[in-house]
């Protein structure tokens, strides 16, 4: 799968979620691991590269993350929106959820954290620690460390999404979906 890939530049990260997608948050410790599908994931800063990540205080995959102080953000495709549910339907208490839900990883390059295959991008996090914020309001901080891109949707900067089967989606509720729309220019 890394052969596939490519590197996106650390100051540009911020493109592979800025169009509001569904991410994979996919975190491990000590051989244990875990996956969850979050809407509410978004890029903060540029220099270093931040993110924010919503992670409620009650799932398997928040008591990784705190111990690891690590996570990836998996930006899946349409085709495997199934699988994206499926995560977000059980808890990684009960069972191997990359096994119940189907999905597959490789090594993430900079942290522990797998990697989920079939998906658009990559972003491999470190938690800046700011207990408040993560008690409080279940919120992390992170600086993206390394940040990946499948080039035949993201390249130059710029998505561009050959077929409905690989767009990203957007959660809507229910186990409904949106997928990304047409791309639109606008301006001089």
């Amino acid at each position: 799968m890394r052969d596939r890939i490519r590197p996106v530049d650390l100051a540009k990260s911020y493109l592979l979620l800025n169009h509001g997608p569904v991410t994979l948050v996919s975190t491990a410790f000590h051989g244990r691991r875990n996956v969850m599908a979050a809407s509410w994931a978004m890029p903060l800063d540029f220099d270093p590269p931040k993110v924010l990540a919503v992670i409620d205080g009650s799932t398997f995959t928040r008591e990784l993350i705190e111990a690891s102080g690590e996570f990836a953000l998996n930006v899946p495709f349409r085709r495997i929106a199934d699988k994206v549910l499926a995560a977000g339907s059980v808890s990684g208490r009960d069972g191997d959820k990359f096994a119940h839900a189907g999905l597959t990883t490789f090594p993430a390059e900079r942290i522990g954290a797998p990697l989920v295959c079939d998906c658009a991008a990559w972003l491999e996090c470190r938690v800046i620690p700011e207990a408040h914020n993560q008690r409080r309001y279940d919120l992390f901080i992170a600086e993206v460390v390394a940040a990946w891109a499948d080039p035949a949707v993201f390249s130059e900067n710029r998505w561009h999404f050959p077929d409905a089967a690989r767009k990203t989606i957007h959660y809507q509720a229910g186990g409904a979906f949106f997928e990304t729309g047409r791309h639109v220019e606008c301006g001089g």
